[in-house]
């Protein structure tokens, strides 16, 4: 089994150590820079707790030289992927899976969805339709990963917590592609499990990135200052309660309340959200694939989102200023 990991960062950079270690598979990362050097010299190396491996891997800034794989998962932030398809499509053959492991609503997101939007493109997440043309829809494999991980230093990897990478077709069903990959990451040591209804998991973690993210940003908060904080839990809350009107208007199903998905969230403690680091390190925002997106999604559903509207205008215009909004 050939497989690319197409943007080795945090994310990225984990899985390809996991499945390394494992030594199952045939695998590629595409990088470039100084993480890319490093990769090359020194190899990856992984820090897990008090476990510290490296591994070494076949490592390029150039596609073209890996060549067509079964599967390319691609790790890098939903806004980087249409940017990146010229260098994707190399990897790409008439029988390779994409698997997406990007936060917020995908690309894909109505491929196989039924009913009366299926196949409709989101515009926030597929501009102009580039991506979906490009690499098709029926090639996506949906994630949502529940791991946290950050780049320490080129070509080193820290695990902070999680295993988890729960897998879905868009169609529902138990495919043997999502199958076959699920087999290799469990045997690589992750949970993988392959669910039937991607979308519903990808909107429950989607439900605290959307709320939490951008008003730590516009506020210079961790988590556990934002749900302390009467006011900002407050307007977390209604932004989470208007996104879950819009999903179960499109099917989503949602198996726990809004107060518990605080809750789990209240419990992590002080972090600094992805997208207070984005702006910190003045680095382009994960906006419309968290927020706008679900904007998007509230028009197409005739429902309200009035504070969803509030906080997505204040945070552009925020990361405008600071030229962290790709746009």
């Amino acid at each position: 089994m050939r497989i690319a990991v197409f943007g080795a960062g945090a994310i990225g950079g984990h899985l390809a150590a996991k499945l390394a270690a494992a030594g199952r598979v045939d695998l590629s990362l595409v990088a470039r820079g100084e993480h890319l050097t490093a990769l090359r010299t020194n190899g990856l190396r992984l820090i897990e707790g008090e476990s510290d491996a490296t591994y070494s891997v076949r490592a390029s800034a150039d596609a073209a030289e890996l060549g067509v794989q079964d599967y390319v998962v691609l790790t890098m932030k939903a806004h980087s992927v249409a940017p990146a398809l010229p260098a994707v499509m190399p990897l790409i053959g008439p029988e390779t899976a994409v698997v997406t492991m990007q936060n917020g609503i995908p690309w894909w997101y109505f491929h196989r969805h039924g009913g009366p939007h299926d196949g409709k493109r989101i515009e926030a997440v597929d501009p102009g339709g580039v991506i979906a043309a490009a690499l098709g829809p029926e090639r996506a494999i949906g994630t949502a990963v529940y791991i946290a991980a950050e780049v320490e230093a080129p070509g080193v990897i820290r695990h902070g917590y999680g295993t988890r990478i729960s897998l879905g077709e868009p169609s529902g069903e138990k495919s043997e592609r999502a199958t076959r990959l699920a087999e290799e990451m469990i045997a690589a040591g992750l949970q993988a499990p392959v669910r039937t209804d991607i979308r519903s998991e990808i909107w429950v973690k989607l439900w605290g990135n959307l709320s939490f993210n951008p008003i730590s940003a516009l506020t210079d908060s961790t988590l556990a200052d934002i749900i302390a904080d009467d006011g900002t839990r407050a307007v977390a809350r209604a932004m989470m309660v208007e996104a879950q009107a819009v999903g179960e208007a499109l099917g989503v199903r949602f198996p726990i309340t809004v107060d518990k998905r605080i809750a789990g969230a209240a419990s992590v403690g002080a972090h600094r959200t992805s997208m207070l680091q984005d702006l910190e390190r003045g680095r382009p925002m994960e906006i419309d694939a968290l927020v706008t997106a679900v904007q998007e999604l509230g028009r197409l559903t005739g429902l309200p989102t009035p504070t969803i509207d509030t906080v997505l205008a204040l945070v552009q215009r925020l990361a405008r200023a600071r030229g962290c909004y790709p746009g």
